[in-house]
């Protein structure tokens, strides 16, 4: 079962993308260069070998990465695939590494890492 994870500029004190004014323009992120070092980084087993995708394997889950083709990015997406606390810690050092709020495109809501239940419901 596949989990995509979104990272974009947001608002302050959003906790879903429902909260976000109609009239909000997210900012760029950054250049994609230097988004893609700081997640190898965060995890240096990221392979950005095509600096547009960016594949993560672990033992039982996979991350991809799409940062994008264009020099400077407005939002990232994760896909991630598989279960277990490995994929759940790859995101959250991804958020922590972007220093952005990782959004559940599931259901539209901020991912808390500090609470167990929200990352692991995700995966289920």
């Amino acid at each position: 079962m596949g989990w995509d994870v979104l990272f974009q500029d947001l608002p302050a004190g959003v906790r879903t993308i429902a909260d976000v004014p109609e009239d909000f323009r997210p900012k760029m992120l950054g250049r994609r260069h230097e988004l893609s070092r700081r997640i190898v980084r965060a995890l240096p087993e990221v392979d950005f070998s095509d600096p547009a995708w960016g594949v993560l394997d672990g033992s039982d889950f996979s991350v991809e990465i799409n940062i994008g083709a264009s020099a400077v990015t407005d939002a990232i997406m994760l896909h991630v695939h598989g279960k277990g606390g490995g994929a759940i810690e790859a995101v959250r050092r991804i958020a922590r590494a972007l220093e952005r709020p990782a959004i559940d495109c599931r259901d539209g809501e901020i991912l808390d890492f500090d609470r167990e239940r929200a990352p692991l419901r995700a995966l289920h």
